[in-house]
């Protein structure tokens, strides 16, 4: 009775310690996870806004404003640009710590003296991306082309350049290219060689059963000038519709290339930014590890 009212003997309190040590193990194991996730969901968050969605401001020159070096006293809610100086809100300013590797040290050639976590604003960070995708083409082809300034242009400023070939041709079109079109189309049908083969035939058999005294009898003269006189139109039609076709094909090729060029470079950049968030996120575990390990090396000493 006695050992009822005062509890447990120090026999039952050393057999639960291994239990009570166990659940405080698993409260914190659970506890750093949870920091775990909310430190990559913050990571990868970050990581998200350096795209530059909302699109590029209208910045000065690279080289028009005195950069500074690193990040300059904020004013107020604004904050200098660590590149042109000028004030900016800070939601449209991005660390350089949280941009792709590659895409830093282009911005670190020209500005040296950026430290890692310097601020600088979305503008900047789109026309430099837009030189970082220029050079790069200029490295692999040696020479730049008008189309491909283009597809870096699109990348940095986030538009798209898939278009209707068919659409903008065809509202360009002339009467006598409308005229021209329709024409070749027909003399290029089944429709017309039975309806011509048939005005052939009939032709030929009423000129042989008149005989001598036929409008065209046999060998069929007045047929022949017929027959010439139409390929002779025909002709340059058929020709004036083909190289209709030949510069639509190249403006549909045109298209095609840029297309193909800045979905090669997207998803170049995809992987590049993909590895980099492997690596960070790689890193921190490894911390967060590390902690736990700690945390429980801590509590085995309390005890």
């Amino acid at each position: 009775m006695d050992e009822g009212r005062g509890g447990m003997n120090p026999q039952d309190e050393n057999a639960a310690q291994p239990a009570r040590d166990a659940q405080q193990d698993a409260a914190i194991a659970a506890e750093l996870a949870a920091e775990a996730e909310e430190l990559a969901d913050i990571d990868l968050g970050d990581e998200g806004d350096d795209d530059g969605l909302d699109g590029p401001e209208e910045e000065p020159g690279l080289d028009g404003a005195p950069p500074s070096d690193g990040m300059a006293p904020a004013s107020g809610k604004r904050v200098a640009c660590g590149v042109t100086g000028k004030l900016r809100p800070k939601r449209d300013l991005i660390s350089l710590d949280t941009l792709r590797p590659s895409l830093a040290v282009r911005i670190r050639r020209d500005h040296p003296g950026l430290p890692p976590d310097a601020l600088v604003s979305r503008g900047v960070v789109a026309r430099y991306r837009s030189l970082y995708v220029e050079e790069l083409l200029q490295q692999e082809k040696g020479e730049l082309t008008e189309l491909d300034r283009q597809v870096a242009e699109s990348i940095a400023t986030h538009e798209t350049l898939a278009e209707n070939i068919e659409e903008g041709y065809a509202e360009e079109r002339t009467l006598g290219e409308r005229m021209s079109d329709h024409l070749a189309s027909f003399g290029g049908s089944w429709t017309f060689i039975l309806t011509f083969g048939g005005f052939l035939i009939v032709w030929m058999i009423i000129s042989s059963f008149q005989g001598d005294k036929s409008f065209d009898p046999y060998p069929f003269i007045l047929l022949n000038l017929i027959l010439s006189c139409l390929a002779a139109i025909q002709a340059p039609i058929i020709m004036m519709s083909q190289k209709r076709q030949e510069a639509k094909d190249r403006l549909r090729s045109e298209n095609d290339y840029r297309v193909n060029l800045k979905a090669e470079l997207e998803i170049r950049h995809l992987h590049e930014k993909i590895d980099y968030l492997i690596q960070r996120q790689w890193k921190r575990l490894t911390e967060i590890q590390q902690l736990q390990l700690e945390i429980m090396q801590e509590k085995r000493y309390r005890r």
